[in-house]
């Protein structure tokens, strides 16, 4: 009796103790939106001094010549909706919106040169740029932007203590409509789907172990 009320009692511990942590993790969990329109405008240096105003629920693609070199700015307006300060670490570009639902791998992600914190349920923003001709990436991001053709950008942040990482899938569209010509040349970014690294993917069904077959019952009499 002794040994089962102990094992009784370091199972409870061990599920108060796990509950608690997963507690204290969904405290520090960011999620990353796009802002909302009615969110105050930014304002945004690049390291060469470039400034730009995003207003809320947009995003920034623009070519800029600077030293005789065309250069690629970007940027994303963006709300932390979660309950954490999120750290954004990295981020992929793509030209096009990307056909896979794949999560890229995370070596194929670039690293910011600075820190880019977003409080919660605040608003900040994640900015990049192309200036390097040499660059790989170079020349179809300057073709993209140009032409104003949709573009995905994948971000990787977590919270502030380095883990919980997601990867938040952006999808950039020219806004191209003439009614408001305030609006005319700006991007609009929309979340398409959103990936965990530290944590399981909720789009996996969990696994449900296979059922016994069932014995058939004896006649009755046997």
């Amino acid at each position: 009796m002794l040994a089962v009320a102990t094992f009784s009692s370091v199972r409870s511990a061990n599920r108060s103790a796990r509950a608690a942590e997963q507690s204290l993790l969904v405290g520090l969990r960011p999620i990353l939106m796009p802002s909302r329109r009615d969110d105050p405008p930014q304002k945004i240096m690049y390291g060469d001094e470039q400034w730009f105003k995003m207003p809320g629920g947009t995003a920034v693609g623009e070519i800029r010549a600077v030293d005789g070199t065309e250069n690629v700015y970007l940027a994303l307006s963006l709300h932390n909706a979660g309950s954490g300060l999120a750290v954004v670490h990295g981020w992929v570009f793509y030209p096009e919106r990307p056909q896979s639902t794949d999560r890229p791998p995370l070596e194929k992600f670039r690293w910011n040169s600075r820190d880019l914190w977003i409080p919660v349920n605040d608003t900040g923003f994640w900015q990049a740029a192309y200036r390097d001709t040499s660059d790989p990436e170079y020349t179809a991001a300057l073709e993209a932007i140009k032409n104003r053709q949709p573009i995905s950008i994948d971000l990787l942040y977590g919270d502030h203590e380095g883990g919980q990482r997601v990867v938040t899938r952006f999808s950039v569209t020219p806004r191209t409509d003439t009614t408001e010509t305030e609006h005319n040349g700006q991007w609009i970014a929309a979340a398409v789907r959103h990936w965990n690294i530290d944590r399981p993917d909720p789009r996996v069904a969990p696994r449900v172990a296979p059922r016994a077959p069932q014995q058939p019952e004896p006649p009755s009499g046997a």
